[in-house]
């Protein structure tokens, strides 16, 4: 593969690569540019040189681009997914519903062409206006997450360029193959020279260059809350606006009154979807003492019918490499020091073949999980998932809320009292009431505390990747008066 830099596919300036195993087999997938500093200066320079033609040529003309983009996708989709499934170790069905994300938000934002706008506020008399109308950031760099590689690219370049943005996309070294596919729909949808450029490498090489760049506007990442933090402080040195969707820890809550049965299912996504590798994964079961043991072995049934292996035929799949199975295994050591009760899984799999050498790891339950174990406060990010019992309400948000992230929720209960008190009193930026997720294009996606800053998807996402420019008119025909003040 190939760097997308103004207009043309290009290696890194050095030449040098970088290899991309497939998680499934361990054996490699491709090559990829191992990007230099001049990389990433000659891609902000184009997008930069092309923003305001970009700007000029209005929000519908851009609308249309994206759309066309999308019809492209959808038409090739296939190829999609078996790069997902390839490159990510997403099982089949999986790869599919990611396709069909990216498509959703494609077509979501496209449909905002016409739905920008601002206001027109009257001064001290009719004949004096503050026009307030909103314009773009300018160039906006977009860090993609290698966990939901399609979708996030997807949801970052939509809105950023259909507001008029120019974008420079640097993917996670764990998922080039995915983002350079996509930027390449884009091209043949006919996205102007420079507009949209694409730059892959080390996060350690590039990452802290690419985000405090003096051309840069605005900065949108999906990622750990570490590299957040640093990139909040990378970004003293050009102000740019940060958009920022961090860690999570969700609480997955299972009141008296629940469908257990329901619940359970909701469970099995919630924690075992991507093999636990979502920021909106159920980290923290909490489950009512007086329906703990009937849901424990319902849960327990479920989790033991999962099958793990290729991709193309299993309900799980890998972890993405080869450190995210060594975390687990990390995870399982302090589970075992803590003399914590493992349950079901705690290993990884016994598998043959080529499979043998993938990253792959059981679904795994641990019980009796104390709160403050750091299985409990820790963002774990695979298929490991803790229980608590609670006792009654007090308990249960008081548990809920103690974790320093804030991303997903999860309640079950048919107590509509305690739904109304929990969307209060559950500090997260999400609440999922007897459902899974995922979040929706139409919803806002964020979260509260060291999950980040600002949000995505909705109205309100777009208008992230837009700020509030006000200009001042008088058109009465007055003159000035000497040492007036001419107040609006």
């Amino acid at each position: 593969m190939k760097n997308y830099i103004d207009g043309q596919w290009v290696d890194s300036s050095n030449g040098k690569t970088l290899d991309k195993l497939n998680p499934s087999t361990g054996e490699l997938l491709d090559k990829f540019p191992a990007s230099t500093k001049d990389d990433v200066d000659r891609a902000i320079d184009a997008a930069e040189s092309s923003y305001e033609a970009w700007y000029n040529m209005g929000s519908v003309a851009r609308g249309k681009i994206i759309r066309e983009a999308g019809d492209r996708i959808k038409a090739a989709r296939s190829e999609l997914e078996n790069i997902l499934i390839k490159e990510c170790g997403k099982v089949k069905v999986q790869a599919a519903e990611e396709v069909d994300g990216v498509l959703d938000q494609i077509y979501y934002y496209s449909e905002f062409a016409r739905k920008i706008t601002g206001d027109i506020v009257e001064g001290t008399t009719s004949k004096r206006k503050i026009f307030q109308y909103k314009v773009p950031h300018g160039v906006v760099v977009a860090l993609t997450p290698w966990n939901f590689p399609a979708a996030m690219v997807a949801r970052k370049l939509a809105p950023a360029l259909l507001t008029g943005n120019s974008v420079v996309i640097k993917p996670s070294s764990d998922t080039p193959l995915t983002a350079e596919w996509i930027v390449r729909k884009f091209v043949e949808a006919g996205i102007p020279k420079g507009v949209l450029n694409l730059i892959t490498g080390k996060g350690s090489e590039i990452g802290d260059y690419i985000v405090a760049h003096r051309k840069v506007g605005l900065i949108t990442m999906t990622g750990s809350t570490e590299t957040g933090q640093r990139i909040i402080k990378n970004t003293s040195a050009n102000m740019a606006k940060t958009i920022l969707e961090l860690g999570g820890k969700a609480p997955f809550i299972v009141w008296k009154d629940a469908d257990l049965e329901n619940a359970a299912r909701a469970l099995i996504w919630a924690k075992f979807w991507n093999a636990g590798q979502s920021c909106i994964a159920a980290e923290r079961v909490y489950v009512h003492s007086e329906v703990k043991k009937k849901f424990m072995d319902i849960f327990l049934k479920m989790t033991g019918e999962i099958k793990v292996g290729d991709p193309q035929d299993s309900a799980m799949g890998p972890l993405i490499n080869k450190s995210a199975v060594e975390n687990m295994n990390s995870f399982m050591a302090k589970a075992r020091e803590e003399k914590l009760q493992i349950v079901a899984g705690g290993k990884t799999p016994d598998l043959s073949g080529k499979l043998k050498n993938g990253f792959f790891f059981e679904p795994t339950i641990i019980d009796n999980v104390p709160q403050n174990s750091p299985l409990f406060q820790e963002e774990i990010f695979g298929p490991v998932v803790g229980v608590h019992e609670v006792k009654d309400r007090e308990e249960m948000f008081k548990l809920a809320n103690d974790s320093k992230y804030g991303l997903a929720s999860y309640l079950f209960t048919s107590d509509m009292n305690l739904v109304y008190e929990a969307s209060e009193r559950i500090r997260f930026g999400e609440v999922y009431v007897n459902m899974p997720g995922p979040e929706a294009s139409q919803g806002y996606h964020t979260g509260f505390r060291m999950t980040g800053q600002a949000g995505e998807g909705s109205k309100y996402g777009i208008e992230e990747y837009l700020k509030l420019k006000n200009v001042y008119v008088d058109y009465s025909g007055e003159k000035l008066k000497i040492g007036t003040v001419p107040g609006f």
